[in-house]
């Protein structure tokens, strides 16, 4: 990772190296912290982050479910975004806010505990590779289940969930896979371990729904609002394994790894005729990201000098 020039820690703007924690930080030991993960691009009128709007409500909404009070709003919490893209030289990059329960108190209860908020930004290239887009990833159904919701929340991005994540992805690396998927408790798709996955059977589009134990990704809203402005047949659906299997198109979605197909899983070809919805679908997300479509321009929050 290369460093930036500044952090924003507890609304100050820090230098890279002195963005420190104590180790007895309560967060670090118990898994309570929050986290959100967005991009900046470059566009013809300058860079401008992605759906930030969207993304810092889904932060406040994970804050809201684990009873931690940011204080900040949103809108407080934009501008620090804003401002440490203008500060850091890596203009077209992840910009990524958290929060924690900070040092001073130990043990379970997290409530006695302060919360510190901080905000970072890197360079970041595509997270599963540089082929993801063009050729695809193999992946494989991983033997461990996806986190369920009368366990810990899904719909809530903490850092706690991604220790399931990270096992299933170390599984899929020792196997010689690119990336795992998870199945859920009932046995049924969830998502990858940092992605959602979508599905194209006989010209219909379909992911499962929020009820699966996934989480709502603002990419993968992102595929289903261009799926119904394309007019691609599309669902919310519950699959199998075996459908995933029989799939003529797969793909993940997701920030970090943007819209990658799936080219195998489990040994499986996938894509024997191509990827032309999802091919279509990512050159869409390519064109809006970087500012190319009038039409989403809405959700592009720019990055002025």
């Amino acid at each position: 990772m290369k460093a930036q020039s500044k952090i924003w820690m507890d609304d100050k703007f820090v230098d890279w190296n002195d963005a420190k924690i104590h180790v007895l930080t309560h967060g670090l030991h118990y898994g309570m912290a929050i986290f959100e993960g967005m991009r900046c691009f470059s566009t013809p009128d300058g860079h401008a982050i992605f759906r930030l709007n969207e993304h810092l409500e889904r932060f406040m909404n994970s804050a809201k479910i684990y009873r931690m009070n940011l204080g900040y709003s949103a809108k407080e919490l934009a501008r620090a975004c804003v401002e440490l893209v203008r500060k850091n030289p890596a203009k077209e990059c992840y910009v990524r806010p958290i929060a924690f329960t900070a040092y001073g108190e130990m043990g379970l209860n997290p409530l006695k505990s302060k919360i510190s908020v901080a905000i970072a930004t890197w360079q970041w290239a595509s997270y599963l590779g540089a082929d993801a887009s063009n050729r695809g990833v193999r992946a494989t159904v991983s033997s461990w289940v996806r986190i369920d919701s009368r366990s810990l929340p899904p719909q809530a991005k903490c850092a706690a969930n991604y220790a399931n994540s990270a096992l299933a992805k170390m599984e899929a690396l020792a196997a010689g896979y690119d990336e795992a998927i998870l199945l859920n408790s009932h046995g049924v798709v969830a998502e990858g371990p940092g992605e959602n996955i979508f599905r194209v059977k006989d010209g219909i589009l379909s992911t499962p729904p929020a009820s699966s134990g996934i989480l709502r990704g603002i990419t993968r809203d992102t595929v289903i609002q261009f799926a119904r402005d394309l007019r691609i047949r599309f669902y919310r659906n519950d699959s199998t394994k075996e459908e995933l299997y029989t799939s003529d198109e797969v793909f993940f979605s997701g920030t970090a790894a943007g819209i990658a197909k799936v080219r195998e899983i489990d040994g499986r070809k996938i894509g024997y005729d191509g990827f032309p919805i999802t091919d279509r679908l990512a050159k869409l997300y390519d064109q809006v990201v970087h500012g190319r479509s009038k039409k989403y321009s809405k959700w592009l929050t720019p990055v002025r000098p």
